[in-house]
């Protein structure tokens, strides 16, 4: 953590047809991207608690290419995932968000499988906080992950918004207006 010297969080508003969330960067890279119209407080909690002291600066032109690759996926015009991340978790939390973004553009893994991935078989429950602690939806792709059978479980951003993603990666246009 960058806790010695007070980082500077860079935010802006992305705004696609009737979605708006907010995405945070930092010097190296997209840390952060908000809920579903969720309030600024989702990104200022979140900042306290991973980034304590930071300076939140709103600088659309900064955080410019990560809402460009942002809306290319939602535009269906992208699968992966170019800009760099600066992710801010535990070695167990970074291990997880890295097994996510493995996950193949349209596919779907369970639980127990990105737990098996990162080889912990046992600690399930432990990727599942991991999963719905990762700070950066859409480009780190936890929309990816369900329950064994197939069901649709847990999201920060709410089933709604996974379920679209999920529709949006089966080739489906999203129902955003």
């Amino acid at each position: 953590m960058e806790t010695k010297n007070k980082s500077t969080l860079y935010w802006s508003l992305l705004k696609f047809k009737d979605w708006k969330f907010y995405i945070a960067s930092t010097s190296k890279g997209l840390c952060y991207v908000g809920s579903q119209n969720k309030p600024f407080e989702e990104l200022c909690k979140w900042a306290k608690k991973r980034f304590p002291g930071s300076l939140l600066i709103e600088d659309g032109e900064k955080l410019e290419p990560y809402a460009l690759e942002i809306t290319q996926y939602l535009e269906g015009k992208r699968k992966t995932f170019t800009v760099p991340f600066d992710y801010n978790g535990t070695a167990f939390q970074l291990a997880v968000w890295n097994a996510l973004c493995g996950i193949p553009f349209g596919q779907t893994k369970s639980y127990s499988d990105i737990a098996n991935d990162i080889n912990k078989p046992a600690a399930v429950r432990a990727v599942g906080a991991a999963i719905g602690a990762n700070p950066v939806l859409i480009a780190v792709p936890c929309h990816r992950v369900v329950g064994k059978n197939g069901s649709l479980t847990g999201y920060r951003g709410g089933l709604d918004m996974k379920t679209q993603l999920l529709e949006l990666e089966r080739g489906e246009s999203l129902r955003i207006k």
